[in-house]
């Protein structure tokens, strides 16, 4: 894992300075591209953060994936969940025909014109109460971290850095803040940014506006279709441009408290099957949210409150088991933690 600046903090408090005296609502404050080829067995992307501007891609992605948290801090838990969306084949990047040859092989694919990048999302909508006990650029510089692991971790890597049809190429790691509380929201403002349209050319003839995929925890979703956020019957109007041009990628949670698999399979089931109607939405809502499994049994279970547990008694071995390498060197180092007033 690449060190990480000793300023970092201090470069993302002048960027949310800048983005607080904006009028804008979404802005993202960094890029960590996959700076070598997937071919390549170069390990770690870039150390120098670009925070005010950050590049716009070339390009307009195919897919952004949005993990919207608090990262305070971001875990193992956030992890599973990006590398799962980047293993998965239905986001493969469309390759050229590959024309056989003897014995299997065959001319390499074109890549494709289009990529996938992971869009790490804080919300600062809060920001006249002091956050705690991780303030905001202290939470920013860790994303930061977290950013460093996600490509150090892609698949392509895991597997000795050889790219497969069904690995989805991640372009870039952007952190990003909003000042818009709710998904919907978030998800327009992301749209209307002008950052992810590509600065490539002028010609946008047949070109798609990218495809929000949103990282979520099966509690969220629960969260989503409570008819409570939504006063005066407006889940539809609140939630059909959302769908229009976003889904939902949601992590099952199966403990006590949200049920077992099949009760959750089951409640998906059920809001296509008029649930959602009943509610004020839409059936075919459900058709642009997927479920996907979550840790395996041998794996820890991973919470924001385990992880400050762990700092609070110095257990720095099982913070290894819920944080990456370089959120833990951030946290001792700026002594996050260690007396968590929560």
């Amino acid at each position: 894992m690449a060190r990480l600046p000793s300023n970092l903090a201090a470069l993302f408090t002048q960027a949310l300075k800048t983005f607080e005296s904006s009028d804008s609502t979404f802005r993202v404050l960094c890029s960590l591209p996959s700076t070598a080829p997937l071919s390549s067995s170069t390990p770690s992307p870039t150390t120098t953060p670009v925070l005010v501007p950050a590049e716009s891609p070339p390009r307009p992605p195919r897919y952004i994936f949005v993990l919207d948290s608090s990262f305070n801090p971001p875990t193992l838990a956030h992890r599973r969940m990006v590398l799962s969306a980047l293993s998965d084949p239905r986001y493969s990047t469309p390759v050229s025909h590959i024309t056989d040859n003897h014995e299997g092989q065959g001319a390499p694919a074109t890549p494709s014109a289009s990529s996938s990048r992971v869009l790490l999302l804080l919300a600062i909508n809060n920001a006249d109460k002091a956050p705690k006990p991780a303030s905001f650029p202290q939470r920013l510089a860790m994303m930061y971290a977290f950013a460093q692991d996600i490509l150090a971790s892609s698949p392509a890597k895991q597997v000795g850095g050889t790219q497969t049809q069904s690995d989805v190429s991640c372009e870039a790691v952007d952190i990003a803040v909003t000042t818009e509380p709710y998904f919907h929201a978030k998800a327009r403002a992301i749209a209307a940014s002008a950052f992810y349209r590509g600065v490539e050319g002028t010609d946008t003839t047949g070109s798609a506006a990218a495809e929000q995929v949103y990282l979520t925890g099966y509690d969220t979703l629960i969260r989503i279709f409570n008819p409570k956020y939504y006063p005066g019957d407006s889940m539809r109007t609140a939630l059909d441009p959302f769908f229009a041009h976003a889904g939902l990628r949601v992590t099952m949670r199966t403990d006590d408290d949200w049920g077992d698999e099949a009760a959750q399979v089951a409640y998906l089931e059920e809001l296509g099957a008029g649930g959602l109607e009943a509610v004020g939405g839409r059936v075919e809502w459900a058709d642009k949210i997927e479920l996907v499994h979550g840790r395996r049994g041998d794996e820890a279970v991973v919470s924001s409150t385990k992880v400050r547990d762990a700092v609070r008694r110095e257990d720095w071995e099982g913070l290894g088991e819920l944080v990456g390498e370089g959120v833990i060197s951030f946290i001792r180092e700026n002594e996050l933690y260690t007396n968590d007033d929560r």
